[in-house]
């Protein structure tokens, strides 16, 4: 039975792989809510031991195949339960990530990651080579430690950042330690590929984040906007906006904003961070200065935030929007990584236009 079993494997190993891929990818989107939570940390957690054993299993069969020895009739199911691990790794990333990117400023990583996960199933040939899913697996690791670090120190920046960094290698280490034990020879052969690879990976993650390219998970905008007042009444934030036409609320255009002469905006951010993670956010305020030909900052407000709630931690910023033209608030990290960004255009008029009052998430 098993052996009519694996043979069936070997024969329609593109399909299965492409089922696995599939599969990983359905499991990420349904089991995924919220990057903190422990059934989140469970899953990645089964990723990295599937990763971490059916490489390195691989890797000595392969290693007793050259001596002579046979390779087991199940040997089909690692490449698949590696490709399914790795696929898992892509799609959890492509919807953590996606959900804290600003696509202007991220979309060079999230282009990355896109490539990861559909490479995934057109090299699926490849997921027995040592090097190509060593490397895979150290930028697996590196990218889950970016976000999950955070959420076990309760910090953000560049230190963080760096311990991230230290605790992917830290693994990736154990890991080569595994495969050297397992299989000496074919170890010798490939190893400063795999650590040619890893540095190249780990190279592009710190150039991503030092760019400023890098999406901040684990924070995520859960709501933004620009209005002409906003404030806080118990358990709710309100704001006055001016009636948007289907342009803007449909389809995403940048808003136009009708402002009297002295009259401040305010800005609004719903941010998410995960429980017990406490950091600062800042509205930076910017007019595009047509004679410049550069963005210009007007204001750049700051004010802490604690972790935990759904919606994400609320606040608000005012600023006087005394030139007409182009502007947009960032909301950013302490450290100028780029959260959301609020284009809109200022229009001054003599008249206050009309408004509607909202309740804002």
């Amino acid at each position: 039975m098993f052996r009519a079993l694996f043979a069936w494997m070997q024969r329609y190993e593109r399909h299965l792989s492409a089922a696995a891929m599939l599969a990983g990818f359905a499991a990420d989107n349904l089991l995924f809510k919220r990057v903190d939570l422990w059934q989140t940390q469970a899953v990645f957690a089964a990723y990295t031991a599937v990763c971490f054993l059916a490489i390195a299993l691989l890797h000595w069969f392969e290693e007793r195949a050259a001596r002579g020895f046979p390779r087991p009739r199940w040997r089909p199911v690692l490449p698949l339960a590696t490709q399914f691990a790795l696929g898992g790794f892509w799609s959890g990333f492509f919807v953590f990530y996606g959900r804290s990117a600003v696509l202007s400023a991220s979309w060079p990583f999230l282009l990355v990651i896109a490539a990861f996960l559909v490479g995934n199933e057109v090299f699926h040939r490849y997921h027995d080579r040592l090097v190509f899913t060593s490397v895979l697996f150290f930028f697996a690791l590196y990218s889950y430690a970016i976000f999950a670090v955070p959420i076990y120190t309760g910090t953000l920046g560049t230190l963080t950042f760096l311990e991230s960094g230290a605790v992917a290698i830290a693994l990736f280490a154990l890991f080569t330690v595994l495969l050297r034990i397992l299989g000496r020879a074919r170890f010798r052969e490939d190893v400063w590929r795999i650590r040619a690879g890893a540095a190249a990976v780990f190279v592009l993650v710190n150039v991503f984040y030092f760019l400023n390219i890098l999406p901040p998970l684990p924070l995520s905008a859960e709501a933004a906007g620009v209005y002409h007042a906003v404030w806080r009444v118990p358990g709710a934030y309100l704001a006055t906006s001016e009636i948007e036409p289907w342009t803007v609320r449909y389809l995403g255009f940048s808003p136009t904003l009708h402002v009297v002469s002295g009259e401040s905006l305010y800005a609004y951010s719903a941010v998410f961070a995960p429980t017990a993670l406490e950091t600062t956010i800042v509205h930076r305020w910017e007019w595009y200065d047509p004679s410049l030909k550069q963005w210009v900052t007007k204001a750049a407000i700051s004010y802490p935030i604690v972790g935990g709630r759904d919606g994400g931690y609320r606040g608000y910023s005012a600023a006087l929007a005394s030139a007409p033209g182009a502007w947009r608030v960032d909301v950013e990290t302490i450290d100028g990584r780029l959260i959301a960004r609020l284009p809109f255009t200022v229009e001054p008029v003599a008249l206050p236009p009309a408004e509607e009052t909202v309740t804002l998430k």
